[in-house]
């Protein structure tokens, strides 16, 4: 992808697609397993849980398709516990990866520039989850004219979420991580998952219960807040004054070792307060780039160590998340059309919200940068097949909507970031 001028995960996720499919065709056990993603520890999960062998989990969780039937096959061969292993440790490898990912993002991001940036981020987030939410409600309702409410809300809300991983690794790919559009979308995109918490709270209540428990609602907002401000202020106020007393020790790699422990200490802290870990890691980065202004020469030098295990790690993230693209899903009929009017509304919200810049920044990079919608899209998907709302054919064309968006953001916010900015 380089070589033609496009950044590296363009390719990563290409690779992941070809190599899934492929092994999907020949029936390779590993890769079929591989390909189906996140649901696969669902069945794990319903297996220890009401003490089920795996293949009778994978009934009860995987539609009724010729995938399916296949990943059940080899389940309940000798291959299968391997499988599940394997991609076990896959996805926690690419867990970490993102985490760290997110992190040295943060790293090169200022609490300043944030800060400077806050109330632009704070409205193309706002317009780019409301939007997306809107559309997306009226489009589906009008495909299926049979849904409820609710399933239409929440088919909407699946399309909010801006996949921050997506954007972070292209704006680092094409080495634009401190432009004023990056600062944009990084904002932004923090907002979004908030914001799309609250609105799978909402979804989630009107689909179970037919009402809207805004105690609930109100508790994740607070959450956000209290995480996101106690992070960062305390971080500020107490990371130099623990390094201060840790450098006569003369530690190894001090600082590379206390930045990684901050980072999944931050994320661990997320998941408690009912955030994404990426949240956590974002805001360990965001602390210790403070830190480092005071002293630029041991952030080049752990920089410089981080560039070579982003190397390493990152990739397996999202060579993974291309191998979930089901090649197969193209093929029916209904699908398809549920699949295009979902990414024309998917696309076309976020690139609403990046009008909001209009006059200062490169509002299409903006625009472009907030439209892959990434994991956050796949676990909304998820909940709303164990609440009912989403069937098979939705589901598939979600699936779909999200890797397209991942697909196509990367070359065409190359491609903007090229044009200079309008000037108000």
């Amino acid at each position: 992808m380089r070589r033609i001028g496009q950044p590296a995960v363009l390719g990563e996720l290409l690779v992941g697609m070809i190599v899934a499919n492929v092994g999907y065709a020949l029936r390779n056990p590993m890769l079929t397993v591989l390909r189906e993603g996140p649901i696969i520890l669902d069945i794990v999960g319903r297996a220890l849980t009401h003490t089920l062998a795996l293949q009778q989990a994978a009934r009860q969780i995987l539609p009724n398709s010729t995938s399916a039937s296949r990943v059940v096959q080899i389940l309940e061969s000798s291959r299968g516990p391997m499988t599940v292993a394997v991609y076990e440790f896959v996805d926690q490898v690419s867990r970490i990866a993102i985490i760290f990912l997110l992190f040295l993002v943060g790293l090169e991001t200022s609490v300043r520039d944030l800060r400077r940036v806050g109330m632009r981020s704070l409205a193309v987030a706002v317009v780019g989850v409301g939007c997306p939410w809107a559309l997306g409600s009226l489009a589906f309702g009008w495909i299926q004219p049979g849904s409820t409410v609710a399933a239409n809300l929440f088919i909407g809300g699946i399309l909010t979420a801006t996949s921050i991983a997506i954007s972070a690794r292209v704006f680092r790919d094409i080495h634009r991580s401190t432009s004023p559009e990056a600062q944009v979308v990084l904002g932004a995109a923090v907002i979004d998952d908030i914001l799309g918490l609250i609105i799978l709270a909402v979804a989630s209540g009107l689909a179970a219960t037919g009402t809207i428990d805004m105690r609930f609602v109100a508790g994740i907002t607070s959450r956000a807040i209290i995480f996101l401000l106690g992070a960062i202020g305390l971080g500020l106020w107490s990371v130099p004054r623990i390094l201060r007393r840790l450098e006569p020790l003369r530690i190894p790699n001090l600082y590379l070792l206390f930045g990684l422990g901050l980072a999944f200490i931050y994320a661990w802290l997320a998941a408690r307060f009912g955030l994404a870990t990426i949240l956590g890691a974002f805001a360990a980065g965001l602390v210790l780039e403070e830190f480092f202004k005071s002293v630029p020469s041991e952030r080049g030098a752990l920089r410089e160590i981080l560039q070579g295990l982003e190397t390493l790690i990152v990739p397996i993230y999202f060579v993974l998340i291309g191998m979930q693209v089901k090649l197969e899903t193209f093929a029916n009929l209904k699908t398809l059309w549920i699949t295009l009017a979902l990414t024309l509304v998917a696309i076309l919200g976020k690139f609403v919200a990046g009008a909001v810049c209009i006059g200062r920044f490169r509002w299409k990079a903006v625009g472009v940068a907030m439209i892959p919608r990434g994991e956050v899209g796949l676990i909304f998907a998820g909940i709303g097949r164990t609440l009912g709302v989403v069937n098979d054919a939705t589901f598939a064309a979600v699936v779909a909507v999200v890797m397209i968006t991942t697909f196509i953001a990367p070359p065409f916010l190359k491609l903007t970031l090229a044009s200079p900015p309008q000037q108000s």
